[in-house]
């Protein structure tokens, strides 16, 4: 089967290549970034993050080009500056897309939001490997094996409860970006954990042998800032 597009930066539907399939991916607002500490703003006054999440089914698929678990039912949502984001999944990348000071890390979870007018907000989270396991992909260990390498396998995984994930609701970063991967789409708000947590090598390798062959390493290169504003909330 074709893939759509790559990660292998040689190849004709690498990164590089990724305008071709979507014009979006030559925009100006793309993402992963870098938060380099000459450009960030740092603030005070973002707030904590406002997270109302509840335990619903949710559902774990193999996208082929990453594993993600889908929340089915009402999983509860995410509210910036007054508009409410529906909670939807979580997928992983290793390595991590974004990277701070030109540090990539072992892993990133995205948690993807939608609000009602169709608008995007995704809480980026690095992890770096240590001796502490991720609590949600505790959970779904033996349930990678399961889905590994077959493009749209699903397992239903019951109640999975979104607060298992940790997460600082006072230290992050801030911006507007895209999609990481086609079509690239702009506009989406992004939040990344500014504090970078804890995952085995193990659970690591269990996502990267699930992923379809070929998509083991599945982080898009940082993209350009283009004069884009980045905060960094830290209360005084």
């Amino acid at each position: 089967m074709n893939d759509e597009f790559s990660y292998d930066q040689n190849a004709k539907n690498g990164p590089s290549k990724w305008g071709e399939i979507s014009s979006y991916c030559n925009g100006n607002l793309q993402s992963p970034i870098d938060f380099d500490n000459k450009v960030v703003e740092v603030v005070s006054n973002l707030g904590i993050l406002q997270k109302y999440y509840k335990p619903s089914n949710a559902t774990l698929v193999n996208r082929g080009h990453n594993i993600m678990l889908r929340w089915d039912g009402d999983s509860g949502y995410l509210k910036i500056n007054e508009t409410q984001y529906q909670l939807q999944q979580i997928h992983w990348h290793t390595p991590s897309e974004h990277s701070i000071n030109g540090k990539r890390y072992d892993m990133e979870a995205h948690l993807v939001h939608m609000s009602s007018d169709r608008k995007t907000a995704v809480i980026g989270i690095l992890y770096e490997i240590g001796s502490l396991p991720d609590d949600l992909l505790t959970i779904l260990e033996g349930d990678l094996k399961a889905v590994a390498d077959k493009r749209g396998a699903e397992k239903g995984m019951g109640i999975i409860d979104p607060n298992i994930i940790k997460l600082d609701d006072n230290i992050y970063y801030r911006y507007i970006g895209s999609l990481t991967t086609p079509p690239c789409t702009e506009g989406l708000v992004w939040t990344i954990d500014g504090k970078v947590n804890s995952v085995t090598a193990r659970q690591i390798k269990l996502l990267q042998d699930a992923a379809v062959n070929g998509f083991e390493f599945n982080a898009r290169p940082v993209q350009l800032l283009n004069g884009r504003s980045i905060k960094f909330n830290k209360p005084n």
